[in-house]
């Protein structure tokens, strides 16, 4: 079951292979997404340290470096569909639309199994939920509403600190976190960023178009 599904603070029971092609997708295509980079977040890296140790042994993962943790939010476009025009219309939108938004703490601390990845959900949600429906937002007012992808009810903000690269049972990867010493990363967000992106060297890997500041 992805995160999405899974009820909070429970673990899927069987993973799969993160990093089949989805639909569109190929080595040297690159994406628009609005998502959330963490430059100089020391305690956030210290947290993911923590979880990539305990799960150093375990087979068949790819595990994220500080360089290129972030939390997922909204996707956009492929970089061949969109005109930079536009693309510079979209951010604008967006832009003008988290300047108005506070910045907030957020906590991150325990993990979670899902079927393609380990997590580590975002404490509170809520405000997460709101930049991602600004976001939103912004593209549609340029696109046209019908134009925005992905699902605006199905999203849980989380930072993944691996994926998993095979077919079968989620109990060594529970095993392994479980045993993970691990404290708490309390931080600031306080922008998002729009990012062009691919996954070529099965690592999601960026550079940052726009970072948008929030109040």
């Amino acid at each position: 079951m992805s995160l999405v599904d899974l009820p909070p603070g429970t673990h899927a029971a069987h993973v799969r292979n993160h990093w089949w092609w989805r639909p569109g997708w190929h080595v040297g295509r690159r994406f628009y997404a609005f998502h959330i980079t963490f430059d100089n977040q020391p305690t956030l890296y210290d947290l993911a340290t923590a979880y990539r140790t305990a799960l150093a042994e375990r087979p068949s993962l790819t595990l994220i470096p500080d360089r290129w943790l972030h939390l997922t939010m909204q996707g956009v476009g492929f970089a061949d569909e969109l005109a930079p025009d536009v693309v510079g219309r979209i951010a604008a939108e967006a832009r003008s639309l988290l300047a108005g938004v506070p910045a907030f703490g957020v906590e991150f601390g325990s993990v979670v199994v899902a079927d393609e990845a380990i997590v580590m959900p975002a404490e509170p949600a809520e405000p997460i939920r709101e930049l991602r429906h600004l976001t939103r937002e912004a593209i549609g007012r340029v696109l046209g509403e019908d134009q925005v992808t992905e699902d605006a009810n199905r999203f849980r903000p989380h930072v993944s600190v691996a994926y998993i690269t095979a077919d079968g049972s989620a109990v060594p990867y529970i095993d392994a976190v479980s045993r993970a010493e691990v404290g708490t990363a309390r931080l600031t967000i306080n922008h998002v960023d729009l990012i062009e992106m691919h996954r070529d060297q099965q690592m999601y890997e960026w550079r940052t178009v726009q970072a948008l500041p929030l109040k």
